[in-house]
């Protein structure tokens, strides 16, 4: 099937003729939908601390961090803004020269609100020779808009999020960039040290680097601490094939292979690579200005004890099983919490023999740590907590995607319509096992959750292979704790008119 030349593509991207075999299967067999036993509440999965268990986790969280151990922040910032400014490329690309969608209407009123707008003056000065003021006085409302998107302007059209300037302060406009970096400061430090890595594109890096080299200092200077800030890049070995709709290479026009990147679930690559104890990992777009970060900033905290409390008692666990000396009651203690607080069921769990039961409860106690923040549902886009069927049998704590339930079964979209929850990306991870070693995370993904996507390239129509998503099949074979944590933490930005809201205001 692939030709000399087609080898020395796969092998210069440092993947196998084996993966993309495999990758070319997928699409012939295409996956399957996972199994559900129903969504995740409080009390039947997700834990909603009282006040005063709230401030015993927080303080669970400054004991470990007192201990000195390794902690970093992890944030992908790679994707595009383009999205955010879909309603303004299509006002650009419309005959009508003034706004008239409600969308149109809003930014224009409210212009003077957003952070950039003082950028954005400046660059309608350098390209038209006047201010936003000025044009919009005169009805040219889409140089306003070119300016704002175009390269010759301030290119936010083309920029990732977390270049842009989101919120307003009385001397300055920050970037969620800069937002993440306080927030590791605040809840994230350890040893005087704030680690935070960012996932970026090839093409926006210096860019990041630039910003980062330039603010750090007054970070530095204002909180106290050292920041130790990294960037990585999606690695080309991620990437999966594209095929045409009949399940064949697709090739470009000077007939090479096609591969495109394989989608967040390729960054547990990145993530694995880091070297600590704990990992908060958060999406670029929800942030706050700094009068609004103190509930993000507690329950990070109350998230992050919770995490470290349930760790402890899965290391004592294990390291009970590894001496021998349990009694029945010890198993009975370890199934109660394998059950209760890790969400982990088996059908006939006490039934099995010791042996068996042993090894599965090792097998359930040993692995990576999640606990994720879930928010009552209102409405945005984002995954739902659920508890779902493993391929073992087990049934666990997910966190799912609408293209991961089937939409032909009635039940399980009733479920998806009336879950109570969902995941904003609100996750702090332990990484290490019980003798200190680090888990190799992609051993824990679950290759059966990808997806296939359509899309098209020059004008051909293509599918495309989706790698398990991050936070979902990612992790899927990950231990899962969830926790409801307020509203308030989340405020993500999915169109620029978002940055209008009262929790993207300075005042």
């Amino acid at each position: 099937m692939f030709s000399k030349e087609d080898i020395q593509q796969i092998e210069q991207k440092g993947m196998s003729v084996a993966q993309v075999e495999a990758q070319l299967e997928s699409f012939r067999k295409g996956f399957g939908y996972l199994k559900l036993k129903g969504t995740a509440s409080v009390g039947n999965g997700i834990l909603a601390p009282t006040d005063d268990e709230a401030e015993a986790y927080i303080q669970a969280w400054s004991d470990y961090k007192a201990e000195g151990h390794d902690i970093a922040k992890f944030v992908p910032a790679s994707g595009a803004a383009s999205r955010m400014f879909k309603n303004l490329f299509e006002f650009l690309d419309s005959d009508s020269t003034v706004p008239t969608t409600d969308f149109e209407k809003i930014f224009f009123a409210h212009i003077h609100s957003f952070a950039f707008f003082d950028a954005l003056n400046d660059a309608c000065f350098l390209c038209e020779g006047k201010g936003v003021d000025a044009l919009v006085e005169e009805g040219d409302y889409k140089a306003v808009v070119a300016c704002l998107l175009g390269e010759e302007g301030l290119n936010y059209g083309q920029l990732p999020k977390g270049l842009l300037q989101f919120h307003a302060y009385d001397d300055c406009a920050k970037t969620p960039v800069e937002e993440h970096l306080t927030e590791a400061a605040l809840y994230a430090s350890s040893r005087g040290e704030a680690e935070v890595h960012f996932t970026v594109s090839s093409e926006h890096r210096q860019l990041f680097q630039q910003l980062i080299d330039r603010v750090l200092p007054a970070l530095t200077d204002q909180y106290k601490i050292s920041f130790k800030v990294s960037l990585s890049e999606q690695k080309p070995s991620t990437d999966t094939i594209a095929v045409n709709m009949d399940d064949t290479p697709f090739r470009t026009a000077d007939g090479r292979l096609l591969f495109r990147p394989g989608g967040h679930g390729a960054l547990i690559e990145n993530l694995n690579e880091l070297d600590a104890d704990i990992v908060f990992i958060k999406n670029i777009d929800n942030v706050v200005p700094d009068r609004l970060k103190a509930d993000t900033v507690f329950w990070k905290q109350v998230i992050a004890g919770v995490l470290v409390q349930v760790q402890r008692q899965a290391f004592a666990y294990l390291r009970l099983i590894e001496s021998g000396k349990y009694s029945h009651a010890d198993l009975e203690d370890i199934i109660r919490f394998v059950r209760h607080t890790l969400g982990c069921d088996m059908p006939g769990l006490k039934n099995m023999e010791d042996t068996e039961l042993i090894v599965f409860l090792t097998a359930k106690l040993n692995r990576p740590i999640r606990v994720c923040g879930v928010v009552k549902n209102v409405g945005e886009p984002g995954g739902g907590p659920f508890l779902a069927y493993n391929p073992d049998g087990s049934v666990s704590l997910q966190i799912l995607e609408s293209s991961q339930i089937d939409k032909d079964n009635e039940a399980y979209m009733k479920m998806f319509a009336e879950g109570t929850h969902f995941n904003p990306v609100d996750i702090v991870c332990a990484v290490r096992n019980y003798k200190g070693e680090k888990f190799r995370l992609p051993d824990f993904v679950d290759p059966a959750t990808g997806f296939i996507s359509y899309k098209s390239k020059d004008g051909k129509e293509l599918k495309a292979l989706e790698l398990p998503g991050l936070w979902n099949g990612a992790m899927s074979n990950w231990s899962t704790v969830m926790v409801e944590v307020p509203l308030s933490t989340f405020n993500p930005v999915k169109t620029v008119n978002d940055l209008l809201r009262p929790s993207h205001q300075e005042k």
